[in-house]
């Protein structure tokens, strides 16, 4: 049946003679069957070799799909389950699934579902069997990824206090490069958007007649007005995601700006923005939930006084003449005068628009020696400004005790990732429960010029709700990023564990004491499939080994290493299983890496995959791998039996 299927498929292509490697790409293409084209045109050549000429006939064509798709390591499992080593019947693959995939819960309905779903033969699935053919597509297939296909979707409760999330929060938005002489770019917003990112910065700065600018102040990168930043942000705030989006302002503008800002974000998204207490009810306790929020955009930025006054002053016929007042003192700095003096220790080279300076005064003159910093002018605040923050009013973090007593629950703190890291040394336990009832965001400290990353998982093991990251610079931090907000449907939030929202909690990344669900997990790494080639070959080779890699409390931190397949990119078979004990797998992530090893002491990446420790599923699973920017492989894969309790 199989043979017939085939040729029936594929004679049309060949009716008019022998096909070229085009035509084969195109046929490959039509059947729907994923392709590395240097893999395929090694393996095309290979055909071609051992004959006169650069066209193959339909046998050939056979054995090059057969090279790619009939993998040893499927037909094993499949000769395992079928009576005849031809056909599964529904019986059978009912057996595979509860016993091989774990699916338990799965039934008769279920393999019937798979068979309509992935059997390609009429005949056999008309008789409510599955073929070798039925059976490659299914394994090959988004129902047999890595990644539990439950929380491809929003699952969690998404009714709690915004302050009980990880919020996916983006560090300077507008840059596509460095923070000194890159580009700013509407792009920034647009990329983090349909990634799902929930919390944006924007940078604002006076600019010519009278429109603010978004750039990174004191810089050479290039300047967007801030109503066009708006206007991407109204067009793409909902469209990976139905959750609030937060606009955190590092507001630099004068009083008549911050007023034609307030003009723009109002006019620009309308009923979008969140402009007054939902239900209009100021006397609340705790912040609305993300559900409560949907489709809302917040403004993060200092306030004049509480939400209540605020409300107060909406519904005053005489509004006070002058249109701004002065923050508290305990209000935010900047979050780039913050920076500064969390790198006041060192020399900063910081560019004006006309020559690069090491750093100076504002006028330009030698640094004076070091002394204490004189304490920064509380900023003016255009009231209309003021009057758009709700529930994320930004707050100047003193201390812990300080929050304790004083800070609202609508108040929250940025703190940079230097101060950031000595509190998590030195006071984890007071850490997770501030972030327990405030949203606190932290920020790469201002040396980061290259716009480098720090590891958000050390900020996340406290609680760290806006773990803000430079989203166009690839690399571990922003694969940690991606993965964490894969999970719960890749809506930007993620629920926190219980652990970390209790305010009177005993965890500590240190001392997990009882708080997570320990898991045994053990990882069969059986074989990967068109792998990329090593960038020194001239042909399809690599030597691949597989990192696998656990992030998380510091006790789950792991690494272990596969084997080296020589000179095979196109189907290696490893074979190796690994054990991991994790303490807290609530926080915890794995990290799949595949590296080219050129030389004892030099690997070259090859692709990678990163997600949830709660995410995987059991069973014989693919992992999809993606490049150093987040793209997907088209045809490369690792093939992996999983299996945790």
């Amino acid at each position: 049946i199989s043979y017939t299927w085939f040729w029936s498929l594929i004679q049309n292509d060949f009716k008019t003679g022998n096909i070229d490697i085009e035509g084969c790409m195109r046929l490959l293409e039509k059947m729907q069957i994923p392709f590395d084209e240097i893999h395929l045109k090694h393996i095309f050549k290979k055909t071609t070799d051992k004959q006169t000429g650069q066209n193959i006939n339909m046998d050939d064509f056979k054995a090059i799909y057969r090279a790619i798709l009939h993998r040893p390591e499927f037909e094993d499992l499949f000769q395992g389950y079928s009576p005849d080593g031809k056909i599964l019947p529904d019986t059978q693959l009912l057996k595979f699934l509860i016993k091989e995939q774990f699916q338990t819960e799965a039934t008769e309905t279920t393999a019937l579902e798979i068979i309509a779903k992935y059997e390609p033969i009429d005949e056999v699935r008309k008789k409510k069997q599955m073929s070798f053919e039925g059976f490659i597509r299914y394994l090959n297939s988004e129902e047999c990824s890595i990644f539990k296909s439950q929380h491809k979707t929003i699952y969690q409760d998404m009714n709690q206090p915004l302050c009980d999330y990880f919020i996916s929060s983006s560090h300077n938005t507008y840059l596509i490069a460095d923070q000194l002489v890159g580009p700013s770019h509407l792009w920034g917003y647009t990329s983090a958007l349909l990634k799902g990112c929930r919390c944006l910065e924007i940078d604002c700065w006076d600019g010519s007649n009278n429109e603010p600018v978004v750039y990174h102040g004191h810089t050479l990168t290039s300047r967007i007005p801030f109503c066009s930043v708006i206007h991407v942000i109204d067009k793409y705030a909902f469209m990976s995601s139905a959750y609030p989006v937060v606009l955190s302002l590092e507001n630099h503008c004068s009083i008549k700006q911050q007023e034609v800002m307030a003009e723009c974000l109002k006019s620009i998204l309308g009923d979008k923005l969140l402009s007054s207490p939902l239900g209009g009810e100021p006397v609340m306790t705790k912040l609305p939930s993300p559900e409560a929020l949907k489709f809302k955009v917040l403004i993060k930025n200092k306030k004049i006084g509480t939400i209540e006054e605020g409300m107060l002053r909406a519904d005053d016929d005489n509004p006070d003449e002058t249109a701004a007042e002065t923050a508290a003192e305990n209000e935010d700095m900047s979050e780039s005068e913050m920076e500064s003096e969390e790198d006041s220790d060192e020399t900063i080279p910081i560019y004006h628009s006309k020559s690069p300076t090491k750093r100076r005064g504002r006028q330009g003159t030698p640094p004076a020696p070091p002394q204490k910093r004189p304490k920064v002018q509380a900023p003016k605040i255009a009231t209309a400004l003021s009057d758009l923050v709700i529930y994320t009013k930004s707050s100047k973090f003193v201390s812990f005790h300080h929050s304790l007593e004083k800070q609202k629950f609508y108040e929250n703190n940025s703190i940079g990732e230097s101060k950031a890291r000595r509190l998590l040394r030195n006071s984890a336990k007071e850490f997770i429960s501030h972030t327990a009832r405030f949203i606190t965001r932290i920020y790469p400290r201002g040396r980061r010029m290259r716009s480098s990353n720090y590891n958000p998982q050390d900020f996340w093991n406290v609680g760290c709700q806006m773990v803000a990251l430079n989203f166009q610079t690839p690399g571990i931090q922003m694969e940690l990023q991606d993965a964490k907000f894969l999970d719960n449907g890749g809506c930007g939030y993620v629920l926190k564990p219980t652990f970390l929202r209790d305010c009177d909690t005993t965890f500590t990344p240190r001392n997990v004491g009882g708080h997570g669900k320990p898991m045994s997990l053990s990882i069969r790494l059986i074989s990967g499939h068109q792998l990329p080639p090593s960038s020194l070959t001239k042909t399809n080779k690599a030597d691949p080994l597989v990192q696998i890699e656990i992030y998380g409390v510091p006790e789950d931190q792991t690494k272990v290493k596969s084997g080296v397949v020589k000179s095979n990119a196109m189907n290696p078979r490893w074979n190796e299983t690994f054990s991991f004990n994790i303490q807290v797998p609530e926080l915890a992530m794995i990290r799949f890496c595949v590296e080219d090893e050129v030389s004892v002491v030099h690997k070259e990446f090859l692709g990678q995959y990163t997600l949830p420790v709660l995410s995987l599923s059991t069973g014989y699973r693919n992992i999809p791998l993606l490049s150093r920017e987040g793209i997907k492989l088209e045809s490369a894969s690792l093939f992996v039996h999983i299996w945790y309790y």
